[in-house]
């Protein structure tokens, strides 16, 4: 089944800033109305201590920026669009957990919980549970039962489900009462348009679950209560809460309610998709199958590649962020890994360098108008200077772990690291530095899928540093040696999303098919450049030494957790 002339889909991102709404012609997969809208307590920096690695963002703000953002997008595709919507997909980020009441609200729309930061959605970049995520590996792998870490890269992550909720209840006595169940930002908002009014009946998303609390046919479900009360009695309260049925995003979440119809100017009754993580929807829009890695690269990176079900015993991948059936396309295990910051690693280097250009804005001695233009255009121009260097061997090397390391094996407790300078080294060279330590990153990714015989032939990126950085997409291509294809759209993660809401709809068989009609053409091929080689090899090599030395001797780790 194809959509019929004149059927809109609508395809739902909400990212780390901004919420992205994307209308998409079903009869011809072309975009025909965007919108983005960004998070307003966000970007004031509210709830936020970036210096206690805490990131958490309240409700209201997807509220918000969903209204503006769809209402936007209904706008520009024109007269009658909201009324031709068929379907919606949502992603989100994760894992994005937030503590909920027993109708599946979040505490934080409670007023005596409005400035709480832990009654709000922790968002996956907060790594205050660093020292939990340590504490659960190390028990897995002792308890004596199930290693519930296996299919999840064998190693347990701060900005994952239970370590969260475990800090959160060790910290804070009155959330660890009053919350009844946690949920993820990808499982509210379809809850939120389909009229939930309890938390037991949200259909919890196979993908969220499956990559970040552990669950797994294998062992039926979630990690025992046997197993999570070793960490704290209330964690066994909350898998309760959980059902143990987990949901694909080819699946119905529900109907729009006509209130939120009203709210979003689109139709009443129209299917709302289970929910799923930004990069594995917007994987499925890149056109993820077997063989093929999609590469979402901003500022993180989520690497998400497919393969079949195997006929006996399924394969523990080691090191990456999970294996899940159905996770990304119904019927194949969809793998995960990542780097934990990629473009944040050249936003941190921007901010130091116009960290005096500030001071002399705010003592008048330059414009505001003037430093809007250098915050512009700064790393526009360092690519550009950067691009026009030559790398040598003995060039210094840096390490990308500036926000813990999600692949291989997730550390959170790991830093970043660049070694090697000396006073000939400017900002352009550095930065290109900085760059080569990010794709080094991705090559450790690949490397890591390839060892443990996962196939990879063809790479296909996307997202925002993708589309707008040649010189990042190039040294990756000569780096992991293998042509890169970038995706001629800026929001194909939403129309991952959208696909997802279409096939919910009925418009589509299947994803397969869905994508058939729907995932953006090729805008550009990077091919790589054979004679670096030479160069790349052994300053790879150098970026492995300097990792190993970075993790044994300037990481702090906790010898028993920090138990209640």
């Amino acid at each position: 089944m194809t959509g019929s002339n004149g059927d809109l889909v609508l395809g739902m991102d909400f990212g780390t800033d901004s919420c992205r709404a994307v209308l998409i012609d079903l009869s011809n997969g072309r975009e025909v109305g965007s919108h983005v809208a960004y998070y307003r307590r966000w970007k004031e920096g509210a709830f936020c201590n970036p210096r206690e690695n805490r990131f958490r963002q309240h409700p209201l703000d997807y509220v918000e920026a969903m209204e503006e953002a769809v209402r936007g997008a209904v706008e520009k595709a024109g007269s009658g669009a909201g009324d031709r919507v068929v379907g919606i997909g949502i992603d989100t980020t994760g894992s994005t957990p937030c503590a909920c009441d027993e109708k599946g609200r979040p505490l934080a729309l409670d007023p005596s919980f409005a400035e709480d930061p832990d009654a709000m959605f922790i968002l996956w970049k907060d790594h205050t549970a660093a020292f939990e995520a340590v504490e659960i590996t190390k028990k897995a792998g002792t308890w004596g039962g199930p290693d519930y870490t296996k299919f999840i890269g064998g190693i347990y992550s701060a900005e994952w489900f239970w370590a969260k909720i475990l800090h959160v209840f060790r910290t804070n006595e009155r959330i660890m009462r009053e919350a009844y169940t946690f949920i993820e930002h990808c499982d509210w908002m379809p809850a939120l348009l389909t009229g939930v009014e309890e938390a037991a009946s949200v259909k919890r998303s196979r993908c969220a679950m499956g990559h970040k609390a552990m669950w797994h046919r294998e062992w039926g479900g979630y990690p025992s209560a046997e197993f999570l009360s070793l960490f704290h009695p209330e964690l066994s309260r909350i898998r309760e809460t959980l059902g143990t049925e987990t949901w694909t995003s080819d699946v119905k979440a529900g109907e729009l309610t006509p209130e939120w119809a009203k709210r979003l100017g689109l139709r009443p009754g129209i299917a709302v998709a289970v929910g799923a993580y930004d990069a594995h929807m917007g994987a499925a829009g890149a056109g993820v199958r077997p063989g093929v890695l999609v590469k979402v690269v901003g500022t993180s990176t989520c690497d998400i590649t497919v393969g079949p079900r195997p006929e006996g015993p399924e394969h523990a991948v080691g090191g990456i962020c999970g294996q899940v059936d159905g996770s990304v396309i119904p019927g194949l295990i969809g793998y995960e890994a990542g780097q934990s910051a990629f473009g944040d690693v050249y936003a941190w280097f921007k901010r130091m360098l116009l960290w005096p250009l500030q001071v002399y804005a705010d003592k008048g001695v330059l414009s505001r108008d003037a430093l809007s233009r250098i915050e512009e255009s700064l790393l526009v121009d360092l690519e550009a200077a950067a691009a026009a260097l030559d790398l040598h061997p003995e060039d210094p090397v840096a390490i990308d772990w500036f926000n813990g390391r999600r692949t291989p094996y997730a550390n959170q407790l790991l830093t970043g690291a660049v070694a090697g300078l000396d006073l000939g080294v400017d900002a352009a060279l550095f930065y290109r530095i900085l760059i080569e330590g990010t794709v080094f990153g991705s090559k450790a990714i690949v490397d890591r899928f390839r060892e443990e015989g996962v196939e990879i032939e063809n790479i296909v990126g996307i997202g925002g540093v993708a589309r707008k950085s040649p010189l990042v997409m190039q040294m990756m291509a000569d780096v992991l040696g293998a042509p890169i294809d970038v995706l001629a759209n800026d929001q194909t993660v939403a129309i991952g999303a959208g696909l997802f809401g279409a096939v919910a709809a009925g418009v589509f068989s299947s994803v397969e098919e869905a994508q058939e009609a729907m995932v953006p053409p090729v805008e550009r091929t990077y091919v790589p450049d054979k004679s670096k080689a030479d160069l790349y090899g052994p300053r790879y090599e150098k970026y492995r030494m300097l990792g190993r030395f970075v993790e044994s001797e300037f990481t702090t780790y906790p010898e028993e957790g920090r138990e209640s």
